[in-house]
């Protein structure tokens, strides 16, 4: 059985990098988190996927834009008032299905570090 790589958000100096992404939501996350009126946060791109308990999903930016929840200083506006109305897909991160999301690499600083220094050691073999 392969080990899971564990990865420690709360200790990351760049939290907010996986968000430069957005994230998607599912619909009626999307519902609850839109009632707390947070200035600037939006919602786009309503998609139909049967992976999202509600069968829809939604995004919280428009392509490859920052998350509409992103504050200037890095931080996530819904967690900054209600923590538990962060959506799961934003909680769970890095992971997907209890899997490595398919854009680790790209998104999580920590991941990157590590294959940076998995590289350079192959490099120098």
């Amino acid at each position: 059985m392969k080990k899971k790589p564990v990865i420690k958000c709360d200790e990351c100096k760049s939290q907010h990098e996986c968000c430069l992404t957005g994230a998607w939501v599912d619909l009626e996350e999307a519902k609850k988190i839109l009632k707390l009126g947070i200035k600037g946060g939006e919602f786009y791109q309503l998609e139909e996927d049967k992976n999202f308990p509600s069968g829809y999903r939604i995004g919280t930016s428009v392509n490859d834009n920052p998350c509409t929840f992103l504050t200037p200083k890095g931080l996530c506006s819904i967690h900054t008032i209600d923590y538990n109305l962060k959506p799961v897909h934003c909680i769970e991160f890095p992971y997907e299905n209890g899997e490595l999301a398919p854009f680790v690499e790209y998104l999580c600083v920590a991941v990157k570090s590590k294959r940076k220094k998995k590289e350079a050691q192959v490099a120098f073999r």
